[in-house]
């Protein structure tokens, strides 16, 4: 694949999770969030975007999202299971990314908020207007997505390298 290819980054936020009495990194989801991950997944299935690797934090929340969200594909990307992106700020998520093969084209990152919406912000130097209006609205919701493309390297993933192309969040 050529550089000059665009790549895709997807920025999906975990699915509602609920608060029993457990650590934070810990915590499940919730009866709603199930349902949100599993609508996420087929959502991002019908993206048709053929997803080489999906990094995923390794909060419980996360994990649980991931697993029902990847059940709705017709094909399972390789999963990695990062437990740098847990509580990441958007810098920390970049230099993960920084960090992907160069052969892959289209990766997903699962993670939380502020992180994921944080990401989306400092990337999308332009956006489709309708993505960045609803984005702007919403904020980033439990088991939103945000699709980014960029030009380039993935050690070229920097602010503002990236265009904002799609935007969803679950029905309510």
């Amino acid at each position: 694949m050529s550089v000059a290819e665009p790549r895709r980054i997807v920025l999906f936020r975990h699915a509602k999770a609920d608060w029993p009495q457990v650590s934070d990194h810990e915590r499940p989801l919730a009866d709603r969030g199930r349902k949100e991950a599993a609508e996420a997944g087929r959502r991002l299935a019908d993206t048709g975007i053929p997803f080489d690797l999906a990094l995923c934090s390794t909060a419980t929340r996360t994990r649980e999202t991931w697993k029902l969200a990847v059940q709705e594909f017709p094909q399972r990307p390789k999963t990695v299971y990062e437990e740098r992106i847990y509580e990441a700020s958007p810098g920390e998520l970049i230099a993960v990314l920084n960090e992907t093969p160069d052969d892959l084209h289209n990766v997903l990152v699962i993670g939380h908020n502020p992180g994921m919406q944080g990401l989306a912000d400092v990337l999308a130097g332009s956006a489709e207007d309708e993505a960045r209006e609803l984005m702007g609205r919403r904020g980033f919701p439990a088991a939103a997505f945000a699709v980014l493309t960029f030009t380039g390297t993935w050690k070229d993933v920097e602010p503002g390298a990236a265009s904002l192309v799609d935007y969803w969040v679950p029905t309510d």
